[in-house]
């Protein structure tokens, strides 16, 4: 024989737990079908529309005075819509964000000759870098490495934004010249 416990304590007294309940089990029993019409038209899937809802009818469940909401039907439309709505934004994100080019930049397409060139090359503008004068090169590695702006550079170096601007055309100017003589010798 199970034993019932008492539903008491910091969720409030057992009928009004249990009346609120049953007002969510009626609210499912009668207004669930129409729920998942809703949210499928709006999600466009069946699966997102069943778990949206679910997620509606816990967040319902989870109010500590739910007399407060009188209409706890239009509550319930309203919380699940606002759902679908986030899930919909964050798949949004989620499609922009996945399909940027950045991403399929990092896919390895290069055969083991183009790995090996590409090493080299970056070999060789690390030999470059490492000619230019120190602030030239301190300079340069902010702004192209670290995208820093010129005004954030020259308070950092303690330069005016000018001398930043001809620290780093210099470096390029000299990087671009090197690898360019580099690429003429071979």
């Amino acid at each position: 024989m199970r034993k019932e416990l008492p539903l008491t304590g910091e969720f409030g007294d057992a009928p009004d737990l249990t009346e609120h309940a049953q007002q969510i089990e009626r609210l499912f029993r009668e207004h669930n079908e129409a729920l998942l019409r809703f949210l499928q038209s709006r999600l466009h899937s069946a699966q997102d529309a069943r778990e949206v809802a679910q997620e509606a009818y816990v967040r319902l469940l989870s109010l500590h005075s739910p007399g407060a909401v009188s209409y706890l039907r239009a509550f319930l439309f309203q919380t699940a819509a606002n759902l679908a709505l986030d899930r919909l934004r964050r798949g949004q994100v989620h499609s922009r964000a996945t399909a940027q080019p950045m991403f399929t930049e990092f896919v390895d397409n290069c055969t083991p000759e183009r790995r090996v060139a590409g090493t080299q090359e970056l070999e060789r503008l690390q030999l470059v870098l490492r000619a230019l004068p120190p602030k030239c090169q301190r300079a340069f590695l902010l702004n192209r490495f670290y995208g820093m702006d010129f005004d954030a550079i020259a308070k950092e170096m303690g330069l005016k934004t000018r001398m930043v601007r001809v620290y780093v055309v210099r470096a390029l100017l000299y990087c671009r010249s090197e690898m360019d003589e580099e690429t003429r010798g071979d």
